[in-house]
Order: structure tokens, then sequence, then C-alpha cells
């Protein structure tokens, strides 16, 4: 059963130094702010994080990497014009990176969740993204082995959840969030409030129960 948490500092409190941190957001839409935050205070470091960009500004993301508590980040937009968070700890060495195209950055977490052990995929063939993969020729196409990408934990932004955890979301905030539920180990969701269960229709339910640990209303 799904634990509706009181606080976000409740909610983040087993995150482990070292962890792969899946954290959902297309820039600032659905990003889980506030969850962030209260992993910033709980003190986790040494972090891998998984997101769709490196940060934006300096709240949300940008303030983790800003904290220094990543180690590295796994995403498709490390950089644009209010990245300079990312980009001073980059240029200093201070953070790794490895660059993902996008839609292998979903496809990687979907097949983690599906149980696939790798695919192939064309995007990046012919590219230095794709240096030391192993490359297989289909129908005539270059194609690129890509592995499931899991974490121990998923951060993610929704907008209503039932008290079983069944989760909803708000337009474009639904993005990352539904990917990352099925390829963690604990999911973790930001909500702006938890109804009775029976209230959500079952037709709308993105995210099903099964999929997600923890609940938190901001």
């Amino acid at each position: 059963m799904v634990t509706i948490c009181d606080t976000t500092a409740d909610a983040v409190s087993d995150i482990k130094d070292g962890s792969t941190v899946l954290i959902g957001g297309f820039g600032m839409a659905g990003m889980p702010v506030q969850l962030i935050d209260a992993l910033i205070n709980h003190g986790a470091t040494d972090l891998t994080v998984v997101s769709n960009n490196a940060g934006n500004g300096d709240t949300g993301l940008a303030a983790l990497l800003a904290a220094k508590r990543v180690r590295k980040i796994i995403c498709s937009f490390p950089r644009q014009s209010d990245s300079w968070v990312f980009d001073g700890l980059y240029r200093s060495g201070d953070i790794e990176l490895e660059v993902v195209p996008q839609g292998t950055l979903a496809e990687r977490m979907r097949a983690a969740g599906a149980g696939i052990g790798a695919f192939y995929c064309p995007t990046a063939a012919g590219t230095p993204l794709a240096e030391g993969k192993e490359e297989r020729v289909i129908d005539g196409r270059t194609y690129i082995l890509e592995y499931p990408l899991t974490g121990e934990v998923a951060l993610i932004g929704a907008y209503r959840s039932d008290r079983m955890g069944n989760l909803v979301y708000r337009k474009t905030a639904r993005n990352f969030g539904p990917v990352m539920a099925t390829a963690a180990a604990l999911t973790i969701a930001q909500v702006t409030e938890v109804v009775d269960t029976g209230t959500l229709d079952p037709e709308v339910i993105v995210t099903p129960s099964i999929y997600v640990d923890k609940v938190v209303a901001v």
C-alpha cells in the first residue's frame, strides 16, 4: 500500500547517498520542486540524477546541483539560456555528464519498467553518442544497442492522487513521470491534493498505484 506522507521531509527520508534518482519534469513543467528542496535539506549526496535537462535558473534541480549533491547527471538537454549552475559545475570538472537523446532516454526507462533487457535504436547512429556501443544493421539501417535505465528512486510531480496512490497529471506535466515511476525501486509523487479512493475516473488514471510508494500533497 502507498504511504501518504505528512511532509516532503518524510517522503524523501529513505533516500541514501550514492542513489540514482530519476527526476521528472520538462524544464519546470512537472518538476517536483518541493521534493527536490526536501532532498537538499535531507542531505543525501553523491547522487546520479536522470532528468530531461540539467536545471533551470536557481531553483528545483538547479538548486540540487548548486548544493553539490550530484556526482553525475544523465540528460538530453544539459545547456540552455538559464543553465548557468550546471555550466559552472561542468566547466570546473565538478560534475559528470552523460547525454542521451530525448526519445532514447524515455525508452530506456520504459524498457526498464517493462522488463526488456535491451533494444536497438537508430537514434545517435554515426555520432559521438554511439561510440563504444554495439551496432547492428537491420534492413540496411544502422541501429545502436541501448540498455534499460533504472533508479533507486523516482521523484515525480502529478496533479492528483487517491489514497491508493493512483495518479493523474495536468497537461504537459505528464512528461517523464509515468515512465520514471515504472523504472524506479521507490517512487515518490508530489501532488496538489490527495482525494478519496474512487473519486478519480479510472479512465483518466495514468500511473496505477502499483508503481507508487509514497505520496505527499503540497
